[in-house]
Formats: C-alpha cells, sequence, structure tokens
C-alpha cells in the first residue's frame, strides 16, 4: 500500500497516511493518460482565430494593370495572395474544438495520474491548513523546508488540492510561483500531470478515495475534471 508522509506548517513531519490501492495503486494506463490529456488541451481551444480571404478583404477589384505590354506578370486583382493587403490563403477560421471524453475514461485517466504520484513517492499530505493570517513567508519556509527535488534541477512544482478553503492559506500560497491552489472538486488530469508534486489536505484525501474508489459507494456527484 502506498504512502504519504504527513508535513505540518513547520516542515516537520508527523506521521505517514495510508493510501488506498483503488485509487493510488491502480496499473498506469498510458495510452488513456495520453487520450484525456491530448483531449483536454483541445477542449481549451477557444476556436476564434479568424483571417479574410481574397473575397472578404477591401479594395482591388479592378485588374491592377493592362494584360500584355508591361513587361510584368499578369495580374487580375490586388486582393489575391501575393500582393501585400491581399488576402489569406489556407489560414485559421472559426472552428469548434470539442474532443468528447467519456466519463470512465476521465476517471482512469484520474486514478493513473494519482497512482503514478504515489509510484513515484509524490504525493504530500499538509496536516493543517489554517492560518491566522496570510504570511507568504511562511509557506515559502514551509516548502523549502521538504527540500522537494525533481529530475531536471528546477525548482520542483506542486499542486495543493484543498477542500474547505482557508482564505488565509491560499492567500499564503498565491503569490509562490510553482504552488497552485485548486478545489479538490475541480481535479483533472492535465493539472494533475503538470506538476511534480501533488500536496492533499485530509479532507481532500477523503474527497478523492470517496469519489474515485470504485470499490465504495460515491457519496458525491463531483465534477471530475474539465470535458
Amino acid at each position: 500500500m502506498a504512502t504519504a508522509k504527513i508535513y505540518d506548517l513547520t516542515g516537520q513531519s508527523v506521521g505517514e497516511q495510508d493510501l488506498a490501492d483503488n485509487v493510488f495503486g491502480m496499473p498506469i494506463n498510458e495510452a488513456v493518460l495520453h487520450q484525456v490529456v491530448t483531449s483536454q488541451m483541445v477542449n481549451r481551444r477557444q476556436g476564434n482565430a479568424s483571417t479574410k480571404t481574397r473575397a472578404q478583404v477591401s479594395g482591388g477589384n479592378s485588374k491592377p494593370y493592362r494584360q500584355k505590354g508591361t513587361g510584368r506578370a499578369r495580374q487580375g486583382s490586388t486582393r489575391a495572395p501575393q500582393f501585400r493587403g491581399g488576402g489569406n490563403v489556407f489560414g485559421p477560421h472559426p472552428h469548434e474544438y470539442h474532443h468528447k471524453i467519456n466519463r470512465k475514461m476521465k476517471r482512469i485517466a484520474i486514478r493513473s495520474a494519482l497512482s503514478d504520484k504515489a509510484l513515484n513517492e509524490r504525493v504530500l499530505m499538509v496536516q493543517e491548513t489554517t492560518m491566522d493570517m496570510p504570511k507568504t513567508k511562511t509557506m515559502i519556509t514551509f516548502f523549502e523546508s521538504l527540500a522537494l527535488t525533481d529530475d531536471y534541477h528546477k525548482v520542483p512544482s506542486v499542486l495543493v488540492l484543498l477542500g474547505e478553503r482557508d482564505e488565509n492559506f491560499i492567500a499564503s500560497i498565491g503569490n509562490i510561483h510553482h504552488v497552485k491552489y485548486t478545489h479538490v472538486s475541480a481535479i483533472n488530469v492535465v493539472e494533475l500531470m503538470k506538476h511534480d508534486y501533488l500536496m492533499l489536505s485530509p479532507d481532500a484525501l477523503a474527497f478523492i478515495e470517496a469519489t474515485f474508489d470504485d470499490g465504495a459507494p460515491r457519496t458525491t456527484d463531483a465534477a471530475e475534471g474539465e470535458e
């Protein structure tokens, strides 16, 4: 069974938490992960890029010069794409980008992403997420004391998932560039794969295990990532 270390806000380890095998110990399905991540990235596209063709640009409807006798190539309109200010050939036009993702695939992908984090010992837990006042310096010291590392010798990124919101805690991590907060109900595969570490509060872990453990009765109809 996979475990996650529990830390207090001083960065000291205060114990370990067992992680449910049905959520954090599943086989990693790379094919489904790739398909769901690709679909979610495509669904983020607005699809509103637009260019004008030669039929849509203004001016240039008459022949710019006579057909023969000038020594130049024959031209019929300055709206042709070879002229400055002419129309665009094969340019982008408004398009609806949408890939449908089945609910079952999303759940498999999320469990695969969570299992990948657990397998590489990159799931952490914070014991307490309540602060008397927002203090960015306190949270910077907290993350530095964890001594997190990654494979590319850069500052590792951390995705923080919380259940109950504490505005002081959220404000304290809001200005730390490698840390991102998301409510646990908005968990999605793209964010899980984009960040090096996953940090959970106790209520966030309970929510995830209750929602994505197919062997347990579901207690909520949470949003399982984006379409």
